[in-house]
């Protein structure tokens, strides 16, 4: 069972009229607030979850701890449904969404105001979905009842530190970058970030996805374009999504690119199409950034690596 992708795809019926965008992203989504002590940052923080590739912390809510993941492939930051029962969370909104997980089943519920701190840093008046989270939450999973996401994320820098597993969010307006690391060419579409692939010489532009362990998903849309459904081997597997586990097909690409960066050999996921506003044509996760230090800074639409040792990797 693989890690791979669990991708928020929600939209508010708001949406569907007159100034609804508006009253989306500002009202029944409004951005949290996040404050920070003096030095900037919510300090250095472990990942919860050491031998998973994706980055998971503690988080405090309500006086308990809770384990999030921290997915700059979801929209928006979620919370299991059953882990609001436990907390008593009162503080609803009746605003319908329909939520995706790539490959699995879409889910309708609502949303809760909630007020968290992630080490040092705080964040107030965090809107998040109310949804079933299925195996991301449960102990056979990740743990992980609690999902931040791109509307977190789009007011913090993300480091990274992967040979350390550890992780912390800092302030935009203090945040120095160390001379370790290097600008990657990417771009903001809608909330997400994106940066240009290629797959056997294939153009893809993928979302860079901290919520996925592989290196590489892509749709089937996405893979038949660049030649990976020629008839080569292909194996079942099944994915971790929103709510559940969805199969999952493997073939192996010959080469993949990303910036300076080339690997062969690449087990790449294929997952279902869908007829979706900005779903993704494919998912560049975690094993991407293996043993690096990554800067991932949402808000202003910009990725920096620290380079690979060897940059051919088969």
């Amino acid at each position: 069972m693989r890690r791979r992708s669990f991708l928020i795809r929600a939209a508010a019926a708001a949406a569907a009229v007159g100034g609804g965008l508006w009253l989306k992203d500002h009202v029944i989504w409004r951005r949290p607030r996040l404050s920070f002590p003096d030095d900037g940052s919510s300090g250095w923080l472990p990942f919860v979850v050491a031998n998973a590739a994706t980055p998971t912390v503690r988080t405090r809510i309500a006086g308990r701890t809770v384990t999030a993941l921290i997915d700059s492939g979801a929209q928006y930051s979620v919370i299991d449904r059953a882990l609001v029962a436990d907390l008593g969370l009162t503080t609803f909104f009746d605003m319908p969404m329909v939520a995706y997980g790539v490959g699995g089943q879409p889910q309708v519920g609502r949303g809760v105001t909630l007020d968290l701190a992630v080490g040092a840093m705080a964040v107030t008046g965090l809107r998040a979905a109310i949804l079933d989270l299925g195996p991301i939450a449960e102990a056979a999973g990740l743990s992980s009842p609690l999902v931040l996401g791109q509307d977190v994320l789009g007011e913090a820098v993300l480091e990274m530190e992967m040979k350390r597993r550890r992780t912390r969010l800092a302030d935009p307006a203090v945040h120095r970058l160390s001379p370790a690391v290097r600008p990657v060419e990417v771009r903001r579409a809608g909330a997400a970030l994106t940066g240009e692939i290629t797959v056997e010489g294939a153009v893809i532009h993928a979302v860079i996805d901290t919520g996925a362990s592989a290196l590489l998903a892509l749709s089937e849309s996405s893979a038949l374009a660049a030649g990976l459904l020629d008839g080569r081997p292909q194996r079942a597997s099944s994915s971790i999504v929103l709510g559940g586990v969805a199969p999952a097909r493997v073939v192996r690409a010959r080469t993949v690119t990303f910036g300076d960066d080339l690997w062969r050999g690449v087990a790449t996921n294929i997952y279902a199409d869908a007829p979706l506003p900005n779903y993704p044509a494919a998912l560049l996760g975690m094993a991407a950034f293996e043993d690096r230090d990554v800067v991932l800074d949402l808000g202003r639409g910009r990725l920096h690596l620290s380079p690979q040792l060897d940059l051919t990797i088969g």
